[in-house]
């Protein structure tokens, strides 16, 4: 079984508490899909602080320490990372620099049309080190790209973000494709 991204971040989190360590578990209020962490699998595991746009995680982070009577966090695990803002992700550099807490985000490079996400972008700007975690098309080539769905038809074009949400009656859903298979139904999407 292929592991995604929210599998490889319980699994983290479960990996630092078997040790001890304190984790703090963060997620941007934009993904709409579950209030914590859920995985395909049906894995869940608890998010400590939900962030919306305005949210200045270094504020966030400090307060619920202080709150929950924390001396050390040892990790910081942010979920969905790509729709953080600039800002927040400089934040993350700021308590992983400044407060010495490993920071690690999850989260996807582009959206459907290719484009990066802002959150990504910065990311990639001040990220120490980045891995990447493999995705299988349906070719069985190693999949770089997310292509959007409705009602199982591909879309090229549309609001950046859009979580199993309706659109027009009509279900969105998302498919990991390699470059090739992409630009094929892309082609055919625009035929």
């Amino acid at each position: 079984m292929n592991c995604g991204k929210s599998d490889t971040l319980i699994k983290t989190a479960y990996n630092y508490g078997e040790r001890g360590l304190k984790v703090l578990v963060i997620k941007p209020t934009t993904d709409t899909k579950s209030e914590g962490i859920l995985t395909r699998a049906g894995m869940t595991w608890p998010v400590d602080i939900a962030v919306d746009p305005t949210t200045n995680l270094v504020e966030a982070v400090l307060k619920f320490m202080n709150e929950q009577g924390i001396e050390k966090i040892h990790a910081i695990l942010s979920d969905e990372s790509q729709f953080l803002t600039e800002s927040q992700v400089d934040q993350l550099y700021e308590l992983a620099k400044k407060h010495e807490i490993s920071v690690i985000a999850y989260g996807l490079r582009d959206d459907f049309t290719t484009k990066l996400f802002d959150g990504s972008k910065r990311l990639f700007e001040l990220a120490d080190n980045i891995e990447e975690l493999p995705a299988m098309c349906r070719c069985g080539s190693q999949a770089k790209l997310n292509a959007r769905k409705i009602d199982g038809k591909f879309v090229f074009s549309g609001s950046q973000v859009a979580i199993d949400e309706e659109h027009a009656g009509g279900s969105i859903t998302y498919e990991a494709l390699c470059g090739k298979c992409y630009l094929e139904e892309k082609a055919k999407a625009t035929a």
